[in-house]
C-alpha cells in the first residue's frame, strides 16, 4: 500500500511563508506579554485522562484525543468500557495542564504567579475556517491575584499585544457568569437547566432574539419565565447603561459588588488601554467552559466575523487538585485565526531584517567556492541573514521562490566573472 503524503485530516504542513509570520507573531507574542511580567512556562502535551474529563472542560471534552494503554496495562478482553482502554489524553487546552502544574509546582512560584504557556492543543473537532485539529495555542493567566486587577492587566496585555500586531478597530465582549445566573433566576428558570438556557442564549447573535425565545419554548420551558427573560435583554438595550439597569433590577438576585467591579474593569481598560480597540458589556456572552466562576470576555475581530480568543475567572479549579481554592483568570488569544488573517490580508513583516541569497552557478569550486563561503561568513558575522545556494536553470524562477521566503537581495556568482 501507497504511503500517504497527505497529513491527517484537520492538520496541516506549515510552509516558510506562514512559518515566517508565525515566528514573528510569537516574538511579539512573547516580548508584549513579557513586559506585562508575564513568565513562559511548558507543559506536556499529555495529562491523565480523569484530569481531561473532570466535567471542567464542557464540549471539548467530548472530543478528546485519547491514548491507549500500553503493554500489558492493555486488556482488550477483560475491558468493559473505553476508560479500562484509556489512560491519557492529548490536552485539549492549556487552562487544565497549568492548573495541574500549578498545583504541583505552587510552593516553588511566586504569589500572585503570571504565566504565559505557548503550545499545540488537540481536539477531534470538524475542520473548517480557522479551525483544526491540531492548533497553537497563547495563554496568559494569572493565579493567586482575587482583584479585579488580574482581569484588567489580561485584557491590557492581550489588546496591546493584538495592537502590536496590527490590529484596529476590534472588540473586548465582556459579562460575567454571575449575571447571567441571576438574570436566569429572576425569570424563573430553576438552577439545575441553567447550563441548557445558557446554551441557547449563546446563540443570541446567529438567530436573535426571536430564535431564542422559540428555542426556549421549543426546549419546554414556560412561556413566562422566557417572555420576562428576553425582556431583560430588550430593557437593557433601551437603557442608558445596561450594568446600571442589571444592578438595579436584579439587586435581589445579585450581589452589588459583581455590577461594580464589572463597571471598574471596564472603565479602567478605556482609560489606559494602549490600543484602538472598544469594550462592551455584553449579556449575552456565555462561554462554553463550565470552569468560568466569574467574569468571561472574548476578542471579536470583524475581518474573521467570530471570536478570535477569550478567558475568564476559573477561581475554584485549583481546589479540585489541591483542596483549597486558588483565585485564577486567564485569556487566551486565537493564533491560528490571528494568523490566517494576516495570511489573507498580504501581511508583510515590518522592518524585517535583510536577507541576502548568494546563487553560485554550477562549476565555481575549490579556492573560488570557499572565498564566496568567507563572504557569507564575514556576512553572517555582522548580523546578516545569508542563503548560499547552488544557481538552477530556471534562475527567475528560483528567486522568485525565495523572495516569497522573504530575501530581499540576491549576490549571483558565475564561474566566468570568478577567474
Amino acid at each position: 500500500m501507497a504511503l500517504s503524503k497527505k497529513p491527517v485530516t484537520g492538520m496541516k504542513d506549515i510552509l516558510p511563508k506562514e512559518m515566517r509570520i508565525r515566528d514573528y507573531v510569537m516574538t511579539v507574542i512573547k516580548e508584549t506579554y513579557g513586559s506585562f511580567g508575564f513568565t513562559s512556562i511548558e507543559t506536556p502535551c499529555m495529562e491523565n485522562i480523569s484530569n481531561l474529563s473532570n466535567k471542567q472542560g464542557g464540549e471539548n471534552e467530548k472530543l478528546i484525543f485519547k491514548v491507549l494503554k500500553r503493554g500489558e496495562k492493555l486488556n482488550i478482553e477483560t475491558a468493559k468500557e473505553e476508560n479500562d482502554l484509556v489512560d491519557f489524553g492529548m490536552r485539549y487546552d492549556l487552562t487544565v495542564p497549568l492548573v495541574r502544574f500549578y498545583s504541583n509546582n505552587a510552593n516553588s512560584l511566586p504569589s500572585p504567579f503570571k504565566a504565559l504557556q505557548m503550545g499545540n492543543v488537540w481536539r477531534a473537532d470538524r475542520p473548517q475556517r480557522g479551525r483544526y485539529r491540531q492548533f497553537m495555542q497563547c495563554d496568559i493567566d494569572i493565579l493567586g491575584e482575587p482583584s479585579n486587577l488580574a482581569e484588567i492587566e489580561l485584557i491590557l496585555a492581550t489588546t496591546t499585544t493584538l495592537g502590536k500586531i496590527g490590529f484596529k478597530n476590534f472588540q473586548i465582549r465582556i459579562n460575567e457568569r454571575r449575571i447571567l445566573k441571576a438574570m436566569a433566576a429572576y425569570s424563573g428558570f430553576a438552577e439545575e437547566s441553567y447550563d441548557s438556557v445558557f446554551i441557547i442564549l449563546d446563540k443570541m447573535d446567529k438567530i436573535g432574539k426571536d430564535g431564542v425565545y422559540a428555542e426556549l419554548i421549543s426546549a419546554g420551558f414556560s412561556k413566562e419565565s422566557a417572555d420576562k427573560y428576553l425582556n431583560l435583554f430588550r430593557s437593557m438595550e433601551t437603557s442608558k447603561n445596561g450594568l446600571e439597569y442589571i444592578r438595579d433590577e436584579l439587586k435581589d438576585y445579585l450581589e452589588e459588588e459583581v455590577a461594580i467591579s464589572l463597571t471598574e474593569i471596564i472603565d479602567s481598560v478605556r482609560a489606559t488601554k494602549a490600543s484602538d480597540f472598544e469594550i462592551v458589556f455584553d449579556p449575552t456572552l456565555v462561554r462554553g467552559m463550565s470552569y468560568y466562576t466569574g467574569t468571561i470576555f472574548e476578542i471579536a475581530i470583524p475581518e474573521f466575523g467570530g471570536s478570535c480568543g477569550g478567558g475568564g475567572r476559573y477561581d475554584k479549579m485549583v481546589g479540585k487538585f489541591t483542596g483549597n481554592d486558588v483565585p485564577a483568570c486567564g485569556f487566551s488569544i486565537g493564533f491560528e485565526r490571528i494568523v490566517l488573517l494576516l495570511l489573507e490580508s498580504g501581511f508583510e513583516i515590518p522592518n524585517e531584517s535583510k536577507k541576502t541569497a548568494y546563487l553560485i552557478e554550477k562549476g565555481v569550486s575549490g579556492d573560488k567556492l570557499c572565498s564566496i563561503i568567507a563572504l557569507a561568513q564575514k556576512a553572517r558575522s555582522e548580523g546578516e541573514q545569508i542563503l548560499v545556494a547552488r544557481m538552477n536553470k530556471n534562475k527567475k524562477h528560483q528567486k522568485e521562490q525565495l523572495m516569497a521566503e522573504g530575501y530581499n537581495e540576491f549576490k549571483d556568482f558565475y564561474k566566468e566573472e570568478l577567474k
